[in-house]
């Protein structure tokens, strides 16, 4: 059926008549001007898309209607511009794609309709370690083993960026996903198939957001809904309410964009804007660069929002012509906007929308600060940080507490590194790492990070041997400014040398730390710390031995590094003591914002971002190299320990099964609150006495060549065995952390795959029950996956993470959410009961279903599919087996 709404395209330039555009304004629906501009996209992309099927006439009116509906729980579908994957989240997907081929081939389908229909952009990121710092060759050697260790996986990717169209793929050693599509990947407004429309995307990655700092509509979803959105349907979302966040005044001049996004990133956790969009607006918005903003849009996965928007102003338009980008194309982006009205002035207040509420932020009031020791939201004033650590140390084993007893605060455990005697303490700094697109994609930081280490190296300072010092450009422009200004030879001789490309650190790719330095920690159960300039700081994802991390700035990570220590107050506490006797303090070496700004104009300029990015995609020797194959169809290697058909599709028929309810389930877990994807399916190092670990010893490898779970997202075999595997897991029925649980028949306390083998051998199904926020953290599609193939089949949570609930519903499992005002606590659940779950043969979106126990008790809880794509993805047991069915039928 044709567009209904045909009637509004025009060119808009009449010397191009074949480029033409959706004119919004031509609507001339008053409600349009008072829409908040990132639903004005949404609206857009509904408009251009509607066809009567997937996209209906209906759901234009809704989100136009949106001051009214936006509490009405409607759901509205939304066709991205492209898509944006990462190697850790894409290779599952790309595996997936393949088996897909195979499943279609088998029903009588054919299987190259398996395709990506939307763009789709991978960026190989997440693989490189920081195995080697402190070398003047430590780049190159990460680099030489990234390749070593993920050849296979890298030789399946290229594959796929040759059997799949539309598909393409920018090599390792080139940079970090959301920096890349910052500087590179983002066109601000399409031009495609003779269409002008807005740019927006959805990723494979939780900080996919990042992009919204530039004006481009952007989230992260579950791989497994991405993969459904490169197939060609629109992603089924909730109409979302809108948050204002109205910014206003100036930064002080010690004041970096990190300490306003942590200050963002709490206020907002306290507001409470889950499943909501962001909208930034007020004169405060223009005193932010497009990498501040981007900065606030990368942390918004960490206050829990959808998306966090900045619609596109002059400076976004500055940002791209900066960039190296097509002038021309620039010039038809801004014409594009103004004539849809999305170009935005933030000192007019008469452009302001409407919003859900409005909250405020007076910059002027920000103060230097980090977040920790465990989560991204626990912000910390600087000048509070030492007297905070130490009451944590103390607290109840918590969030902000680990517990230990108070004569042991003080304790000194000394050790000898490299001929030399150290000695550590809790607070105790072992890992200091500019690292992560949170702040590697802004020059600002960055370039006040090289200024003070300049300052500090020509004070006499420096950094103690043992403290694993990094940096991790998210981009080679990074390494390029850094180098023109001059700064790079300082941040080197403090130990701060280019260590790769890639997502390392932040991902937990932290490598391994000096033995003598672990045997300490362990030798005294030391409260280490972990201090880098990320997004992520939660237990046991930077690294197993620092229980304690620390979320800062760039020029922080370097002043923590020379203390040693996160037990030192700035103010009253010099950093050191040079070699002539002089007190060095933290106030004498700070550069201004003012200062760092004179030296970002002068070398972050065009040039640089065009002769990085020209050569990007054939840059890599290694990659080009590489020996692919090149049929349509993967040829699987049995032998291979990566890359593994999974078994999702065995036995799948064109006709669909009727759910049935859920018998007698045992319990396989019990949590409590915020249990995140990085504790059901860690990113990290596998362990050496883990199911995964015996798996990949029955196979041949030697410990050396584990690698990490993320890197192995390709096989289920590996995957499967490190669900549930961190070693910082709380699971309520065991009395210590650790990646275990009682197998109720029998009694016995078992590794976690373990018992879910033995309760599939008995045919028995099995639940997880949980508290508050379960799935926080990175959209991580395994963390359905691995449970769905350990037999969980249902999950019963007090609240979910909106992208691991919805990686849930496309796998199959069934998120049920307890009843308002409910919990385990008030029904008296101690999850030794076997759950009876009544799947009714009608089901509608958001409907109670009955629980019953063994006890006899009976309870009703929500099950959280919330529309009715999502019933239809259920009912197909997941969303690929209902796409398999309709590209072979």
């Amino acid at each position: 059926m044709s567009n209904p709404f045909v009637r509004i395209v025009e060119p808009l330039d009449p010397k191009q008549p074949l480029k033409k555009f959706f004119n919004l304004s031509k609507l001339e629906d008053v409600r349009y001007a008072r829409l908040p501009f990132s639903i004005r996209v949404l609206l857009e992309a509904a408009i251009r898309n509607c066809d009567e099927f997937l996209v209906k006439k209906g759901d234009v009116e809704n989100i136009l209607n949106w001051k009214v509906m936006q509490h009405k729980n409607v759901e509205v579908p939304f066709k991205p511009a492209r898509v944006i994957l990462q190697d850790f989240t894409g290779v599952p997907a790309v595996v997936d794609f393949a088996a897909m081929r195979d499943a279609v081939k088998k029903l009588g389908g054919d299987p190259e309709k398996i395709n990506p229909i939307c763009p789709a952009d991978l960026v190989i990121d997440h693989s490189i370690q920081v195995d080697f710092n402190r070398q003047p060759d430590s780049l190159q050697k990460n680099q030489d083993l990234e390749f070593e260790r993920n050849k296979e996986r890298f030789e399946f990717l290229k594959w796929g960026s040759q059997a799949f169209k539309n598909f393409r793929i920018i090599p390792p050693g080139s940079g970090i996903i959301h920096q890349v599509n910052l500087e590179y990947l983002a066109r601000v407004v399409m031009d495609q198939d003779g269409y002008y429309y807005p740019d927006s995307v959805v990723g494979t990655d939780s900080h996919t957001t990042m992009i919204d700092g530039l004006g481009v509509l952007g989230w992260g979803v579950g791989g497994i809904e991405a993969e459904a959105v490169m197939l060609g349907q629109p992603i089924s979302m909730v109409l979302p309410e809108v948050v204002g966040y109205k910014l206003v005044g100036n930064p002080q001049q010690l004041v970096t964009s990190t300490d306003i996004v942590l200050t963002i990133t709490k206020h907002l956790r306290q507001v409470g804007v889950v499943g909501k969009f962001v909208e930034f607006f007020g004169p405060g918005v223009a005193q932010l660069s497009i990498a501040d903003r981007a900065t606030i849009a990368n942390m918004c996965p960490e206050y829990g929002a959808t998306a966090a928007y900045f619609p596109v102003d002059d400076i976004s338009i500055g940002y791209l012509i900066q960039t190296g980008r097509d002038k021309e194309k620039v010039m038809y982006t801004k014409r594009y906007l103004e004539a849809v009205g999305m170009l935005r002035d933030f000192k007019n207040s008469s452009q302001d929308p409407d919003f859900t509420q409005v909250v405020e932020l007076d910059l002027h009031t920000v103060v230097p600060c980090c977040s920790g020791p465990k989560r991204p939201q626990d912000k910390v004033a600087v000048s509070d940080m030492k007297k905070d650590f130490e009451t944590c140390l103390g607290a109840k084993q918590g969030f902000k507490g680990f517990q230990i007893a108070p004569d042991r605060h003080n304790s000194i455990v000394k050790f000898n590194f490299e001929g030399q005697d150290f000695e550590l303490t809790h607070g105790s700094v072992v890992i200091a790492a500019i690292t992560s697109c949170t702040n590697t994609s802004n020059p600002s930081v960055m370039l006040g990070a090289g200024l003070l280490a300049k300052k500090a190296v020509e004070a006499g300072l420096t950094v103690k041997p043992y403290i694993k010092t990094s940096l991790s450009p998210g981009s080679g422009v990074v390494t390029y400014y850094l180098r023109e200004s001059g700064v790079m030879p300082y941040l080197s001789q403090l130990g701060f040398d280019v260590v790769g490309y890639g997502c390392m650190t932040c991902i937990g790719n932290s490598g391994p730390l000096p033995e003598s330095v672990v045997e300490a920690i362990t030798q005294g159960d030391l409260v280490a710390v972990g201090v880098l300039s990320g997004n992520r700081n939660f237990e046991g994802r930077v690294h197993p031995n620092t229980r304690a991390n620390y979320l800062a700035s760039p020029p922080l990570v370097i002043a923590y590094a020379i203390a040693g220590t996160i037990r030192i107050d700035f103010e009253k506490e010099p950093l050191g003591i040079n070699a002539s006797g002089k007190k060095i303090f933290l106030k004498d070496i700070w550069p201004t914002r003012n200062e760092i700004q004179a030296v970002e104009r002068q070398f972050v300029i065009p040039g640089m971002f065009k002769e990085v990015y020209e050569k990007i995609e054939t840059v890599n020797k290694a990659w080009n190299a590489l020996d692919a194959p090149t049929d349509k169809l993967y040829t699987w290697n049995p032998k291979s320990t990566y890359i593994k058909s999974p078994p999702f599709f065995d036995g799948l028929t064109l006709a669909l099964q009727t759910p049935k309810t859920i018998e007698d389930a045992y319990v396989l877990l019990s949590f409590g609150d915020s249990v995140t994807t990085d504790h059901i399916s860690p990113a990290g190092n596998i362990a050496r006495n883990s199911p995964a670990a015996r798996y990949l010893t029955s196979r041949g490898l030697t410990p050396r060549e584990f690698n990490s779970y993320g890197s192995r997202r390709g096989n289920d075999a590996v995957m499967a065995r490190g669900t549930f595997a961190n070693i910082r897991l709380v699971n309520k029925f065991i009395d210590k952390q650790g990646p275990q649980t009682i197998h109720f028949p029998s009694g016995e306390t078992l590794d976690v795959f373990d018992a879910a083998e033995r309760y599939k051998q008995a045919g028995h199904p099995l639940i997880v029950l949980a508290g508050k926020e379960y799935g926080a953290g990175s959209s991580r599609d395994w963390a359905a996956k691995g449970p769905f193939l350990l037999g969980v089949k249902a999950v019963l949570a007090e609240s979910y993470e909106r992208i691991h609930r919805s990686n849930l519903v496309g796998m199959g499992v069934i998120p049920l959410q307890y009843l308002p005002g409910e919990d385990a606590g008030t029904l008296g659940l101690t999850g030794r009961e076997r759950y009876t779950i009544i799947i009714p043969e009608n089901l509608k979106p958001q409907m109670n279903v009955q629980i019953k126990l063994d006890t006899g008790k009976t309870f009703h809880a929500i099950m959280r599919f919330d529309t009715d794509v999502e019933l239809t993805y259920f009912h197909n047991g997941g969303i690929l087996n209902y796409m398999i069915r309709k590209m072979a039928s």
